[in-house]
């Protein structure tokens, strides 16, 4: 699926650039945007630990868990978040917190909630989000001060590509993992565990949403110079050494590197305390979870 899927992209991206047509543009970002996420969910699909995860719900929860999550993260990233230095935590906790809530209704109906479909349940709502949102990116990417640039919507896509397996996908996966591993099927349980991964998982998300100004501050305090601390207190722009462009790029890729690895281990935990079935102790709250179908 995915080296097709790739081809298709790439032959795409080729005729777009020898013709200029641009009505080949959605065709771009759309194949672009949900590939690699498409391809996640299938793989998580053959995974999964009861026959009432068919694709139907699948396709439910990736679709509807995706678009749903983008359109009430914005609405209320628009109403409550302002530019502070918060801000990037306020996002996690609000994406986080829709994510794991469309997750609950969509899945309210099972009549059995194991966390192994937990994981693939949330992974497909994390991914579909991912797509949505990598949508519009690209689509944003596409118009810049020099016109319309085919370029940059594909290094866009390129990037967000690759980067997607570590992202919404599988923070909302430990969350459906958790989530899942002490609900049944008449009520979904709020647990002490699901409240501290919620707060891990966003702090995660915070994390990666800022590391690139967290690489920009590390890189002054580590090699900048007394010009360029005069130069920022006079509200110029100074110009970064060599030294200083290497060092930023080592730790912007580096923090994202720490961050996926510690998103795998904890998701490789959350699958290995399913496997062994142990039980929730602490329930802070058991929430109605609707008939069974």
């Amino acid at each position: 699926m995915f080296l097709v899927g790739a081809l298709l992209w790439v032959l795409a991206v080729v005729v777009t650039f020898v013709t200029g047509n641009p009505n080949l543009v959605p065709t771009v970002v759309l194949l672009g945007s949900f590939l690699v996420p498409v391809t996640f969910v299938a793989w998580a699909f053959g995974r999964r630990r009861t026959g009432e995860v068919t694709a139907e719900l699948l396709f439910s929860t990736f679709v509807a868990g995706g678009v749903l999550g983008v359109l009430a993260a914005s609405l209320l990233e628009s109403y409550l978040l302002h530019p502070s230095p918060w801000l990037f935590g306020g996002v996690g906790l609000i994406e986080e917190a829709v994510k794991l809530a469309v997750l609950a209704v969509l899945t309210r109906h099972l009549r059995v909630k194991f966390a192994g479909d937990g994981l693939v349940l949330g992974a497909a709502v994390g991914f579909g989000f991912a797509a949505f949102e990598s949508a519009g990116y690209a689509f944003t990417a596409l118009f810049t001060e020099r016109g319309l640039s085919l370029m940059d919507l594909v290094q866009t896509e390129l990037l967000r590509g690759v980067l997607a397996p570590v992202g919404h996908g599988l923070w909302t996966a430990i969350l459906g993992g958790v989530l899942f591993s002490a609900s049944d099927h008449r009520h979904f349980a709020l647990t002490l565990r699901l409240l501290l991964s919620y707060v891990g998982v966003s702090v995660l998300h915070a994390l990666w949403d800022s590391m690139h100004g967290i690489a920009l501050v590390l890189t002054l305090l580590l090699t900048g110079t007394r010009w360029q601390y005069i130069q920022l207190e006079q509200g110029y722009q100074p110009q970064p050494t060599p030294l200083q462009a290497d060092v930023f790029t080592a730790l912007s890729w580096g923090g994202l590197a720490v961050v996926s690895l510690i998103g795998i281990a904890w998701l490789l935990a959350v699958r290995a305390r399913a496997r062994r079935g142990e039980q929730e102790a602490a329930v802070l709250w058991r929430i109605p979870a609707g008939r069974p179908r």
